[in-house]
């Protein structure tokens, strides 16, 4: 799954189809569900980043009830996602994300990221919920964990590198296609090493909640 990610460095983030990429983004450390996440999209205006809630929440949900995560594997059979996959498929920028490691009662975070360190996205999709006030909300795609992530989760989010970003917002998509694009990222081209347990709190931000640290199973974690 992916339930905490990070886009340290927005300006790196390249996109050349983008008709509007004026919106002020800050380095962020800590991106949590219910916030405010960047996201790049069709949504009615050609390719624009806007800012959107994390946790889709379907057009016709009776309730605010959001959904951060979509399996790849079941996209076109649950009602939540389906049409979501096939008309609003959504870029989500990221650079790394973090990944929790039990051992005994506590659980160590992990921090993941590509080895040449370049933004990439995760493949997400986006809906807007018309039952109450309007609200454009979006989820990350997850697929089967690689070799790496799977030493701590069996999933992980389905990463885009830039020569698939046209392709997985093409309208004229096939299923099938899409489909290829969402296979587990290879777990030789990323690396990863343990965080401050300070990422657990939302409220939390900075680079030092990427900063490689010993291991912390045992300790209190510090705050920030």
């Amino acid at each position: 799954m992916c339930g905490r990610y990070t886009l340290r460095s927005p300006r790196r983030f390249e996109f050349d189809s983008l008709r509007n990429s004026s919106l002020p983004l800050d380095s962020r450390y800590n991106i949590a569900p219910g916030q405010l996440v960047p996201v790049i999209a069709d949504f009615g205006n050609g390719l624009e980043l806007k800012c959107v809630g994390w946790g889709l929440i379907p057009s016709w949900s009776a309730d605010k009830k959001g959904f951060i995560n979509a399996r790849s594997e079941t996209l076109e059979d649950k009602p939540s996602f389906n049409e979501s996959f096939q008309k609003r498929r959504c870029l989500i920028p990221a650079d790394g994300f973090f990944e929790w490691k039990r051992s005994g009662r506590a659980k160590q975070a992990h921090y993941f990221q590509l080895t040449d360190e370049n933004p990439f996205a995760f493949a997400g999709i986006w809906d807007k919920w018309i039952q109450g006030e309007a609200a454009i909300t979006c989820a990350i795609i997850t697929t089967k964990a690689n070799e790496t992530v799977g030493l701590f989760h069996d999933r992980m989010p389905a990463i885009l590198t830039p020569d698939s970003y046209d392709a997985w917002l093409d309208p004229d998509a096939t299923t099938a296609s899409l489909k290829q694009l969402l296979m587990p990222f290879p777990g030789s081209r990323m690396t990863y090493h343990p965080v401050s347990s300070a990422v657990n709190h939302p409220d939390n931000e900075g680079e030092k909640l990427i900063e490689r640290v010993d291991s912390e199973i045992g300790t209190t974690p510090s705050l920030f």
